[in-house]
């Protein structure tokens, strides 16, 4: 392990995170807020931190081995996550240290959890640079550095598999700068898109820009306290839900129709099970709704419906109903689309669609196995046959993630002296990258409640969770750490 080499791609990645600071000091300029100055000290610090580790290492030359990928993800994450916070805490929008890393670990995970009761305060460059954690954390802070600074050219593949760590990283062309800079590409396209309508529906710049940061990265971070729901408006919903659906997907499907003109590549299996399981959702709860009579109050049941289902199967999080006085076993549902969460591939978190895929094509080959011991069986994807060895690493990331849920649930249980509903839902919310749950953590409440260690193991869930378990607690293998 050449600690010199994570190091330096650390500094380059902090680099990349003060130049990113800029377009809020742009922001704070043109809104007149009063936070010039926490810009310009947060962007310093950072620029100066990134800078020193940078150049004190700029020596290290050689393709980064896979441990120091991983390593540089983690650590990298972390300390976006430190110096991300810093703007809260140098303008005292955020004065707690704890509070300010929960919500830029938050936004930077995707997660969209808070401890923000009252968002409308914060101010016009604060609101923008908590979407933005969510827009370049989405598509990945490791993936964006590969794709701007060619100094990380170096050791590329390596980053990028420990920050898509799925069953299998799609790469569009040989060099994983290229491939950077392609789902880029389509990630930039789809926000400009996004936020053009949103403005035609009547939204304020900044809103649509914060909302369309907020969807394309599956975090749910609103500029305003009642989420998507205070705007009141069919045409908006229906904007978010398409575009929510569409970040669930696998980036590499958008690049490939658009390339080919095509709705061909839309075809993949994955992309067809996740449809298939979010339309038949959608149809559940609104049969449901409609003769429970919950959501006679709400704007629309099939509206509401599949705002939420897509919402929180994405991951994303927002909100235009409060789903906590649905029937239990709507609540219920939501709960296992958030387990599911979105596809390989995709900015959203969650188990990943393909895995339950193959953890039930596998189920049905045992069943058959009992009936056939001789038959010669085997798990297959689109046609194709899975190799044991990617089985054998699903199975093994669904049982880390079963154990994980557990051990958080319950210490959270202890710590924060909760009831369990909330724990648990809490636990899958952080570990999924989803903010809200259910209980005290639903759509109208916040975590703002919880004591620090709650909140700083939560942190860690939400950084397990975006880094999908394994490249962040391979970190803990004495193997890892050896020369």
């Amino acid at each position: 392990m050449r600690f010199s080499a994570i190091l330096n791609a650390i500094g380059a990645l902090l680099i990349a995170l003060a130049g990113s600071m800029g377009l809020a000091l742009a922001v704070s300029l043109v809104e007149h807020d009063g936070m010039l100055f926490s810009w310009l000290g947060s962007i310093g610090l950072t620029l100066v931190s990134g800078a020193v580790l940078f150049y004190a290492t700029h020596g290290e030359q050689g393709e980064l081995k896979r441990s120091e990928g991983f390593a540089v993800v983690t650590f990298g994450w972390i300390a976006a996550s430190i110096f991300g916070c810093l703007p809260f805490l140098l303008s005292r929008q955020i004065p707690s240290l704890t509070d300010a890393f929960f919500e830029t670990m938050s936004g930077f995970t995707t997660t969209g959890a808070s401890v923000l009761a009252e968002v409308e305060t914060l101010a016009p460059s604060m609101l923008f640079w908590r979407s933005m954690t969510h827009w370049v954390g989405g598509m990945g802070i490791i993936v964006l550095s590969l794709a701007i600074l060619p100094f990380l050219g170096i050791g590329g593949m390596q980053l990028y598999r420990a920050e898509v760590p799925g069953p299998a990283p799609d790469r569009l062309r040989p060099r994983i700068r290229e491939t950077a800079k392609l789902l880029w590409g389509v990630y930039f396209a789809l926000t400009i898109a996004m936020t053009g309508l949103l403005l035609s529906a009547g939204m304020p710049l900044l809103d649509a820009a914060c909302h369309a940061f907020g969807t394309l990265g599956t975090g749910g971070f609103s500029t305003r306290n009642g989420s998507i729901g205070a705007y009141n408006s069919a045409y908006i919903d229906w904007i978010v839900i398409i575009f929510m659906f569409l970040a669930g997907a696998n980036f590499t499907l958008h690049y490939r129709a658009i390339l080919r003109r095509s709705f061909k590549p839309f075809r993949d299996p994955e992309f067809v099970f996740y449809g298939a399981v979010l339309i038949c959702a959608v149809a559940f709860l609104t049969l449901s709704l409609s003769a429970d009579g919950a959501a006679q109050n709400q704007p629309g049941t099939l509206r509401a419906a599949t705002f939420q289902v897509v919402s929180l199967a994405t991951s994303t999080g927002y909100a235009t109903a409060n789903y906590e006085i649905w029937p239990a076993h709507a609540q219920f549902l939501l709960l296992m689309l958030m387990v599911m969460g979105g596809c390989a591939g995709s900015t959203g978190g969650g188990v990943k669609v393909v895995r339950i895929m193959l953890i039930i094509q596998h189920i049905r080959t045992e069943f058959r196995r009992l009936l056939h011991p001789r038959a010669v069986l085997s798990v297959k994807h689109g046609g194709e046959r899975i190799a044991d060895s990617v089985i054998h690493h699903v199975l093994g990331f669904a049982l880390l993630y079963c154990t994980l849920f557990a051990g958080i649930a319950f210490t959270l249980c202890v710590i924060e002296q909760t009831d369990l509903v909330t724990a648990a839902s809490a636990t899958i919310a952080c570990l999924s990258n989803i903010g809200p749950g259910l209980g005290s953590v639903g759509p109208t409440d916040n975590y703002s409640w919880m004591n620090a260690g709650a909140k700083w193991l939560l942190s860690l869930s939400m950084l397990l969770g975006r880094l999908e378990i394994y490249t962040v607690l391979v970190l803990f293998s004495r193997d890892t750490w050896r020369r």
